[in-house]
């Protein structure tokens, strides 16, 4: 037993600094809450949260856009009425069409 105990206190003697490099490193690199692994999952994290922050301020800028031109010209509060929610004036008719065919095995609905 104590052969054992004087190769590994001889192994550890000759060993030491590299052991305490291989250590270190992976306490900095894999173990530690400020670790390597942890930054570049920060990393990915702060890159998506930038394109969410791209996309909503194009989003509000397009927005802003929309309100300036609604409070500037009425018509463009008609326009909206008649595109998106199909309003119209008592002596109008609208006709809604659609471009949007489902398909039944391979054929179109009307082509049987």
């Amino acid at each position: 037993m104590a052969t054992y105990l004087n190769v590994f206190w001889s192994f550890l003697s000759h060993y030491k600094y590299l052991i305490v490099v291989v250590v270190g490193v992976a306490i900095v690199g894999v173990l530690d809450e400020n670790s390597f692994l942890q930054r570049i999952k920060y990393e990915m994290q702060i890159s998506e949260l930038q394109d969410e922050i791209d996309e909503f301020t194009a989003r509000y800028e397009t927005d802003s856009r929309q309100l300036r031109q609604l409070k500037q010209d009425p018509k463009a509060i008609e326009k909206i009425a008649r595109e998106r929610y199909f309003m119209k004036c008592d002596d109008e008719d609208i006709f809604v069409l659609s471009t949007d065919m489902e398909k039944k095995g391979g054929q179109h609905e009307g082509a049987h």
